[in-house]
């Protein structure tokens, strides 16, 4: 089954661009891959710092800044950051950069690259279409914190960590209003969407790579699974 993996653009761009995560990145992956012949993963990869900034300057310079202009400028930096993210993997992903995820449905290498689609919701939003389009049934999100808490832990030491939820429980915590650069471990356009599709989504630390492979080998691992119960 094609592996379906949110990659946090927080982690790839948290305030410059993370070089040395994304060496390493890029050797777990193909560690991934080589192991056993037929392997595929795509990856979509968020704004990160770039969209942050550039979304800040547009709303300190306009006066009244609209939500879809902010949106466009996210969605050009998630496209900038995987342009990177292909020619990192140019071996292993001949396939351009995907910008509609409801236009692909197979792909010519082990590796295809999405970024971001159109205003109204995240990155997130298109993983969990692209995980329809290749019938697979769990989103791997990977992000700067390493599982869903009850409250925010960098606000709230009493934050504990909550291993499993139900889409109804998830939903309940982060709303169903998406706004530009809104922060929470899943968009809530894509948790409505991914509801509806019964799919199973993982919420794990992007920068623990020796937890990644454990997810990508169905073996046991650190993070918290939202879906069906």
């Amino acid at each position: 089954m094609i592996k379906i993996i949110s990659l946090g653009g927080s982690i790839v761009v948290p305030n410059s661009i993370n070089i040395e995560y994304l060496k390493q990145l890029a050797a777990t992956v193909r560690s991934y891959l080589q192991a056993q012949p037929g392997r595929k993963l795509v990856f979509i990869v968020g704004g990160g710092r770039p969209a942050r900034e550039y979304q800040e300057a547009y709303r300190a310079i306009v006066p009244f800044p609209n939500n879809e202009s902010q949106d466009w400028i996210g969605i050009a930096a998630t496209r900038l950051n995987g342009e990177l993210l292909r020619a990192i993997f140019r071996d292993e992903c001949p396939d351009p950069l995907v910008t509609d995820p409801t236009s692909v449905h197979s792909f010519g290498g082990s590796i295809l690259i999405a970024a971001g689609w159109k205003p109204g919701c995240s990155s997130d939003y298109d993983a969990v279409l692209l995980a329809e389009a290749f019938q697979s049934n769990t989103v791997i999100n990977l992000s700067n914190i390493d599982q869903v808490y009850s409250v925010d832990p960098k606000k709230d030491p009493s934050a504990r960590p909550i291993p499993r939820l139900s889409w109804s429980e998830f939903r309940a915590l982060v709303g169903d209003t998406w706004v530009p650069g809104f922060h929470a471990p899943f968009d809530p356009i894509a948790a409505r969407k991914a509801q509806e599709l019964h799919l199973k989504v993982i919420v794990a630390s992007g920068t623990d790579l020796p937890n990644l492979m454990n997810l990508l080998e169905d073996k046991p691992f650190r993070g918290t699974v939202i879906g069906p119960k």
